[in-house]
């Protein structure tokens, strides 16, 4: 996990290819062309952080369509990887993408990854089967707290006083918010839990993985859903899903309104993979669960009102109040870091050449 004491470093967090990429150019270029990397760096960390947002938010309402008519969450999760899986691999052969082929050395060491995505994504989506959307993103929320206790124990040092206080105001507010949701599902509430420890975990190697092996967004993500088949394939069987899933498939795929929004799941959920593995590697685990966080007020607001929705209530209100409150504050220091990092970049290098 980043550790948040290095001062919002995210400009030198594309991974180790770009970092040795960046420090060549340090050292040939002038202090003009280091201000452009850093405005370039900048943009680059918005719009991973932007589009993260946008797809993670959609697709919590999609997936939640689909379990409301195919409640087998399994099966959906591994058509996703299918068809994640078959089209990179089509990408690349056509060469439409320059992503490295399968190397069975990197597959191991990208094997726990895929273990805890698939455990992460798995139990979440069990949770939306019987928790209403509000509660479920309040529940999941709960990660940057979880992510900064994980980065305190690996060893990644201390956050800053306002990233660590601005973080547990966003768990405050989830708290009280929960505590407005009067229909409790233990199962549900179990489930996100559980989801909510394996999203931490999966984190920390997608951002550890992207550094350390130098893999871009698409080669984990191929490497991420081609390793999570057998995986799937075996728990879709051992949990009595197969055969019956198919057989409920084949009979809603005739429903046009079914079908397109399982297609529409299929192709978002390709592309929530790629920008939370870009959004991941270029800025921060951190920023990334916080990113979560703020999509998440939007997804709460909707969630009252589509797909079945649920009543409100005072305690709903004041914790997104809350919420909202520590991620502006949390978006700030985290600002004030980077500027002063990137102010930094150029007496840095003007002083080498002296």
């Amino acid at each position: 996990m980043v550790s948040d004491s290095d001062g919002g470093n995210e400009m030198v967090k594309f991974g180790a290819c770009h970092l040795r990429r960046l420090d060549s150019r340090m050292k040939r270029h002038t202090a003009p062309a280091i201000r452009a990397d850093a405005e370039t760096s900048s943009f680059t960390s918005l719009f991973a952080a932007v589009a993260y947002g946008f797809a993670s938010m959609a697709m919590v309402f999609i997936n939640k369509a689909v379990l409301m008519q195919y409640a087998y969450s399994m099966t959906l999760l591994t058509l996703q990887q299918l068809a994640t899986s078959l089209l990179i691999h089509a990408g690349r052969r056509m060469g439409f993408t320059k992503a490295r082929g399968l190397e069975m050395a990197t597959a191991k060491r990208l094997l726990p990854l895929s273990i805890f995505y698939n455990a992460n994504v798995a139990f979440a989506l069990a949770s939306l089967k019987g928790v209403n959307i509000p509660m479920y993103i309040a529940i999941k929320r709960l990660t940057p707290l979880a992510v900064l206790i994980a980065g305190y124990f690996s060893g990644k040092g201390r956050p800053t006083y306002q990233v660590a206080l601005s973080v547990i105001l966003i768990a405050a507010g989830v708290l009280i918010a929960a505590l407005g949701d009067f229909s409790f599902d233990l199962f549900g509430y179990s489930m996100a839990f559980v989801s909510v420890f394996f999203q931490t975990m999966y984190l920390v190697l997608v951002e550890r993985s992207g550094a350390e092996d130098g893999l871009s967004s698409l080669e984990i993500m191929f490497y991420n859903s081609f390793l999570s088949l057998p995986f799937l394939m075996f728990l879709i069987i051992a949990t009595g899903e197969f055969p019956k899933s198919l057989s409920l498939l084949f009979a809603q795929s005739y429903s046009f309104s079914f079908l397109m929004i399982l297609i529409l799941s299929l192709v978002m959920g390709i592309v929530l993979n790629f920008t939370m593995f870009l959004c991941t590697i270029v800025n921060s685990a951190l920023t990334t669960t916080i990113v979560g966080v703020l999509k998440g007020v939007v997804s709460t607001t909707l969630g009252f009102f589509l797909l079945g929705g649920v009543q409100v209530h005072a305690l709903n209100v004041s914790g997104l109040v809350i919420n909202t409150a520590g991620g502006v504050w949390y978006s700030f220091a985290k600002y004030q870091q980077k500027k002063s990092k990137s102010t930094k970049l150029v007496p840095d290098e003007e002083a080498h050449r002296k």
